[in-house]
């Protein structure tokens, strides 16, 4: 089974969920700007992602800018994601050991 960490006004995270549902992948969907993910969440994809916290998150969004979050350190990183959910880069795809971030889509296409 594969969790995706879902935005459904982002058009990637719909492409990625199409492109999962098309290969018959059965799939949980967490749509994380209303269900935020907390920091051992958080952890376990980056771990799952194999990143580091800046590589996990939208750096362009304003509320990156506004937290002054540029040369934070990776628990700054992730209290940010926890508290602005907005920041974390979408749609994240995981199975139970590996994840990847669907930008592009077909990156999901390693998990199945």
């Amino acid at each position: 089974m594969l969790t995706i960490y879902h935005n459904p006004r982002c058009s990637k995270s719909r492409q990625t969920l199409a492109l999962i549902e098309e290969n018959n992948q059965e799939v949980s969907i967490v749509e994380y700007l209303k269900t935020p993910l907390d920091e051992t969440t958080i952890n376990s994809l980056l771990s799952r992602l194999d990143m580091s916290p800046i590589d996990m998150m939208r750096t362009k969004e304003s509320e990156f800018k506004e937290q002054n979050l540029t040369g934070a350190n990776d628990n700054q990183l992730i209290a940010a994601m926890v508290n602005t959910p907005k920041l974390i880069e979408r749609p994240i795809v995981c199975s139970d050991t590996k994840a990847v971030i669907g930008r592009p889509p077909e990156n999901v296409l390693t998990l199945f």
